[in-house]
């Protein structure tokens, strides 16, 4: 008599007196979603407590910016939501592992202590790899990161509280800087510091309006660009930094120049312009600033790999092609998408188009006369 098998065994209701088997977790799209939904519910709920915590339980808390601190909580939610579906596909969730395992190694920290900080520097802050790409992108996108970076600095801790201006007089030009209630320094409005502090938001829009407008004129005059945009996800973005920014410097000229005329209406606009992109982060093509520093782990991961010269030739040609590791890892992750020619990992992408021709002249064109 055969051994039952254990699907066989499994289907077997159990014994009297024994436990009934716990059914295996659902793995289907409902629990990713459901994953998602609480992940975003999680850090939403963090966010509130830590600006009830951070504005000291609402007295720094300006009731006028609750609609930019209603977005950066929606915000919150669209980000943890969409990060987390992401990091459930097989593809994203093994480069994920690997990444952030190879960001934390102390041994890759012992083998070369000055990767990961050079590799924030060039790869997240500079972004060098799209100077080899076009020089003009480049700085073009230097611009929109930094002025974005310096928005984002200025007006999160603002609108949640954290971040105060208080002067004793009441008018100024006297004015203490404090975070979270406590001082950290005081200057005069009238200054060069004082301009700077005041002004930090329009220095961010004078950077992004340049860099926004040539992605937005390329879009319009590039064949490249044109064939394979979507005006929603390519468009859309660009539009609404030159929005934010143009009512932003408006709201500056109203105000020194025009004696406040008009300045209810653009900030009613400013403000629409604004809440619509947080929202939009999320779900668009703003997504990649949040995909971006974990592919610094990836890069580390590459790195290490080479610095231990291990890189795999092609099988083909004998070319380079990557780390081992590297290599390996991708081969794994077309097993967990059970894809049955893993093995197509270990050829080099020339090696890769020749033998998709061979294949094509042998399998294809010799069935026609």
């Amino acid at each position: 008599m055969t051994e039952p098998s254990e699907a066989t065994a499994a289907a077997e209701p159990p014994a009297p007196g024994e436990p009934a088997a716990t059914p295996p977790a659902p793995t289907g799209p409902r629990s990713v979603t459901t994953r998602a939904t609480l992940a975003g519910v999680v850090v939403s709920a963090l966010l509130i407590l830590a600006i009830v915590l951070g504005s000291r339980m609402l007295r720094n808390f300006d009731s006028a910016l609750l609609p930019y601190a209603v977005a950066t909580v929606f915000l919150a939610f669209g980000v943890a939501y969409r990060y987390t579906v992401w990091i459930s596909a097989p593809g994203a969730r093994r480069l994920f592992k690997q990444g952030w395992r190879s960001l934390f190694s102390m041994e890759n920290f012992r083998q070369a202590p000055t990767a990961l900080p050079r590799m924030i520097a060039t790869y997240l802050g500079f972004q060098k790899f799209l100077g080899a790409r076009s020089h003009a992108r480049w700085a073009a996108h230097q611009l929109i990161f930094w002025g974005c970076v310096l928005a984002a600095l200025i007006t999160f801790p603002l609108t949640w509280g954290w971040f105060t201006f208080t002067s004793g007089t009441g008018s100024g030009p006297g004015y203490e800087m404090r975070i979270w209630g406590f001082k950290i320094l005081g200057f005069d409005s009238l200054n060069l510091l004082g301009w700077l502090m005041f002004h930090g938001l329009d220095i961010a829009a004078v950077l992004v309006i340049p860099g926004a407008s040539y992605f937005l004129w390329r879009r319009m005059k590039d064949r490249g660009a044109i064939t394979g945009q979507r005006f929603a996800y390519d468009l859309v973005p660009l539009i609404a930094l030159i929005v934010i920014s143009v009512t932003g410097l408006l709201l500056t000229f109203s105000s020194v120049f025009l004696h406040g005329g008009g300045y209810q209406f653009l900030a009613i606009l400013h403000m629409v312009s604004v809440v619509f992109t947080l929202i939009y982060i999320p779900f668009g093509k703003f997504f990649h600033i949040v995909q971006r520093p974990a592919a610094v782990g990836m890069q580390l991961f590459k790195y290490t790999g080479r610095k231990d010269d291990e890189v795999f030739a092609c099988r083909r040609c004998e070319e380079p092609i990557d780390t081992g590791p590297y290599v390996e890892n991708l081969r794994g992750t077309m097993r967990d998408l059970s894809l049955d020619f893993d093995a197509w990992a270990e050829y080099c992408p020339r090696c890769k188009r020749v033998l998709r021709g061979s294949a094509y002249l042998s399998h294809v064109k010799k069935g026609f006369k």
